[in-house]
C-alpha cells in the first residue's frame, strides 16, 4: 500500500501517474471530489492492478455530516484491512491512497474545520502506519518518507 499526500493542487494524482504508468481513465481509479464512496474491494477479487482512492478528506467530511469520528475510525480501519488483503493475495496489486494535507497545521478557528483537520490528521496517521510507502508532494516534487 502506498500513501501520498501533500497540498491541495500540488501534483499528487499527476504524480502518481506518471510513477505507476497509469491513467484515471483506465484504471480502478476512485475520487471522493466526484463520489463519497470509497472503493469497494470485494468488488475486486478477480482483478489484477492498481486501485486509487484520492480525495479522502472529502470522504471525512461527508462522514462527518452524520456520524462520528469513532465510526470513521472503524471504517477506516476496515478498510486498510481490505486493502492489504487484496493487494498482498497477488503480486500484481497495488492500492495507492492519496490525501491531501488540509491547514499545513494551522489550527482552524472555525470548530468544524478543527474537528475535520484533527480527524483527517489521525485517519492518515493510520494509513501512513499501514502503507509500505509513503511520499509527500509539495509543488510537484515528492519526498519519500517510506
Amino acid at each position: 500500500m502506498h500513501f501520498v499526500t501533500g497540498g491541495a493542487y500540488n501534483g499528487k494524482g499527476e504524480w502518481v501517474e506518471k510513477q505507476y504508468g497509469i491513467h484515471r481513465a483506465s484504471h480502478f481509479w476512485y475520487s471522493a471530489y466526484r463520489s463519497s464512496s470509497p472503493p469497494e474491494v470485494e468488488k475486486f477479487t478477480d482483478i489484477d492492478g492498481v486501485i486509487v482512492w484520492e480525495g479522502i478528506e472529502y470522504w471525512v467530511k461527508d462522514v462527518l455530516t452524520y456520524s462520528g469520528e469513532e465510526e470513521i475510525q472503524q471504517r477506516v480501519q476496515q478498510l486498510l484491512v481490505d486493502f492489504a488483503a487484496w493487494e498482498n493475495s497477488r503480486r500484481t496489486r497495488k492500492v495507492i491512497l492519496i490525501g491531501t494535507d488540509i491547514t499545513k497545521g494551522i489550527v482552524p478557528v472555525e470548530e468544524k474545520d478543527r474537528l475535520l483537520r484533527d480527524v483527517c490528521g489521525r485517519v492518515y496517521q493510520k494509513m501512513a502506519k499501514q502503507a509500505t510507502q509513503m511520499d509527500i508532494i509539495w509543488y510537484g516534487i515528492a519526498q519519500k518518507i517510506k
